[in-house]
């Protein structure tokens, strides 16, 4: 018999791409989402379990969350300045949504809790690796929600309610759900596009991950037999390199002809992640790297798949909440 997960934020950039991998290895997949960019973004439309509905609404969680054993907890306002946007909505939704969610997954027979933090709760750290006992230092609101949920859940585990904290790196790479406002995407479209890249200071280290391998590290959570107790905290991501470093890297796979113009930034959010922990422990093997990202973006716009990928709002949280005033 199948196993069964609920994925929160299921319609997203990487829930969508999750939601089809899980399918393809045999797992029953319900994904929660508001689908806000729409519902057309799974190969397995059909065997897929939509359902349309917030996570702030408790009665719809009572009703859809019995029945699954795992949920992976990936629905929130997503990166810093899209929370910046609207911080009442974002505090609605990634930390006052999140403990009536764990209770009742707790209540209604949920095995496996696996929470998409962010290695975002680091802040600045100047050590060589930051690894997941070093002590948080969020520097936005976003990040220190995250951080609060991390306590929330390391609350309610016990003998039979398992937490999985997982801690990503910037993903990058394609999906259904495309996004072009994350770093590696937004340089390789004003790369392609423009033949013009501008770096805000790009001596800033940014963790990263291929979409691929961050579905893929999902689905060894997922596989592990057993994971009890409160150390299950992991870094996940394959590449720390600087913001310039990711900007040469896609001149160096489009074309020496893209210009990169450096200019002045206040983020200062610096950290290079260790992702040991996680390999070490499940074995696990990163398939793809940064410029394997690009050039699939590459080929994506080669075959015109992303229509007006610059100025698209379905492609920009920021411009998409903006459109439609979600509260």
């Amino acid at each position: 018999m199948k196993k069964k997960v609920l994925i929160t934020g299921g319609g997203g950039y990487i829930g969508s791409t999750l939601s089809d991998y899980l399918i393809d290895n045999d797992y029953d997949v319900t994904s929660l989402d508001l689908y806000i960019y729409g519902q057309n973004v799974f190969l397995n439309d059909k065997k897929i379990n939509k359902v349309i509905g917030d996570i702030r609404d408790e009665k719809l969680l009572q009703k859809i969350i019995p029945g699954h054993e795992y949920i992976i907890h990936l629905a929130c306002i997503s990166n810093d300045p899209s929370f910046e946007l609207n911080p009442i909505l974002g505090k609605s939704i990634n930390l006052d949504a999140f403990e009536p969610l764990i209770n009742i997954s707790k209540d209604n027979g949920i095995k496996r809790f696996i929470y998409a933090s962010s290695s975002s709760v680091y802040g600045i750290k100047k050590e060589e690796n930051v690894t997941e006992n070093m002590n948080l230092e969020p520097l936005t609101d976003y990040s220190k929600f995250k951080a609060k949920c991390e306590d929330i859940c390391l609350k309610y585990v016990s003998n039979d309610f398992e937490v999985v904290i997982i801690r990503p790196s910037t993903v990058c790479g394609v999906s259904l759900r495309q996004r072009f406002d994350l770093v590696v995407n937004i340089l390789t479209n004003l790369g392609y596009h423009k033949r013009k890249i501008s770096v805000f200071g790009g001596k800033q280290l940014r963790p990263n991950i291929h979409i691929k391998d961050m579905v893929k590290s999902y689905l060894e959570v997922l596989k592990k037999d057993e994971l009890k107790g409160t150390d299950n905290i992991f870094n996940v991501g394959t590449q720390n390199l600087s913001v310039q470093k990711i900007a040469n890297l896609v001149k160096k796979n489009l074309g020496d002809d893209i210009e990169l113009i450096t200019s002045y930034t206040d983020d200062n959010r610096s950290y290079h992640v260790s992702s040991k922990k996680f390999s070490e422990f499940f074995n696990f093997k990163y398939d793809f790297n940064i410029s394997d990202a690009i050039n699939d973006l590459k080929i994506a716009f080669d075959q015109k798949k992303f229509s007006n990928s610059l100025t698209n709002k379905f492609y920009f949280n920021i411009k998409m909440m903006n459109s439609i005033n979600l509260k």
